[in-house]
């Protein structure tokens, strides 16, 4: 297995968390704007539910902003370049249904027509993977899998 493939799958769970972070900022920013041009255009009753709806819509991204960056913290800790016998944060897992990169999820990615699935540890199917080695069986979904290689 080419060390390239993972590398590039670890640059696409970086990006994919660098663009969430923009987007998320961006539309703070759009509602920054939107409340200063509600505060001197409006008045009375339509002012205030205005005014309200985009506090919360506020409050919202700025959760999701926390989580991001939480995510970005986290992602920060997977190590790009270890290799073990043992599936873990980081891992390229090989198995004779799909393939997974283990970091966050992030979806999926089509690398030489090959898809890689980017999964975090706390999903039901990372939650499987975790710790197994090469020759291991697990089963998700009713079916069987098993890990042909770890990278």
């Amino acid at each position: 297995m080419d060390s390239s493939v993972k590398q590039r799958l670890y640059e696409f769970c970086k990006s994919f968390i660098e663009n969430r972070l923009v987007r998320i900022n961006s539309n703070i920013d759009s509602l920054q704007e939107a409340l200063t041009s509600e505060t001197k255009s409006s008045a009375g009753d339509k002012h205030e539910t205005g005014r309200a709806m985009i506090q919360l819509e506020r409050e919202k991204l700025g959760n999701q902003l926390a989580e991001a960056q939480l995510l970005q913290e986290l992602f920060k800790k997977i190590p790009p370049h270890t290799k073990t016998s043992m599936v873990g944060l980081g891992s390229l897992v090989i198995t004779d249904q799909h393939n997974y990169y283990m970091g966050i999820s992030a979806g999926e990615l089509k690398l030489d027509g090959v898809s890689y699935f980017a999964i975090a540890p706390n999903t039901p199917i990372g939650k499987l993977l975790l710790g197994k080695a090469v020759g291991d069986m697990v089963v998700f979904n009713s079916r069987k899998i098993v890990i042909r290689q770890i990278e």
